[in-house]
């Protein structure tokens, strides 16, 4: 498969650029399965100092259009288990963008020889996950800014890596 992205280390400099990714994939994707106070909580519920220092400490990836050099995607994983972040840009949707960091992501967990992954996906991520092998643990509300999200608590274990 010719891709037209390629997968790269998080920088500090990407931190307006994901955040703006970030924003626009919320509003649009994510809008079928949320209302707009959700996905306002959501989006104004990020604050930049603390995701830059986190993106910094975990094992983190941004995906760039070739062409354009624009990120595309981006994701994280803590260094225990936990697969914190995976957005896609709203426009780059279906191309195996976030296939490709997740399995960069997954791959370095399991070299760090961690048995299970966690992640705490939303309703419109379920379906991504659960086709990748990992199973729902527990549905689960999340509050925001005051407002209620459902999310759930899925895991994969290293045995479907």
């Amino acid at each position: 498969m010719n891709q037209n992205f390629f997968i790269r280390n998080y920088r500090s400099s990407d931190l307006n650029e994901i955040y703006k990714l970030f924003c626009k994939t919320i509003y649009s994707i994510n809008a079928k399965d949320y209302n707009l106070k959700q996905l306002d909580a959501w989006v104004g519920g990020v604050n930049l100092e603390a995701w830059n220092k986190s993106l910094l400490e975990h094992y983190s990836l941004v995906a760039i259009d070739k062409k354009t050099d624009k990120i595309v995607g981006f994701g994280d994983t803590d260094k225990i288990k936990y697969l914190n972040r995976l957005y896609v840009h709203k426009d780059y949707q279906g191309l195996g963008i976030g296939t490709a960091i997740c399995d960069m992501l997954e791959k370095n967990l399991l070299e760090n020889k961690v048995n299970k992954i966690i992640v705490h996906a939303s309703i419109t991520a379920k379906k991504f996950y659960e086709n990748r092998g990992y199973i729902v643990i527990k549905e689960q509300q999340v509050e925001r800014k005051g407002v209620s999200l459902t999310n759930f608590v899925m895991e994969k274990s290293n045995d479907k890596f």
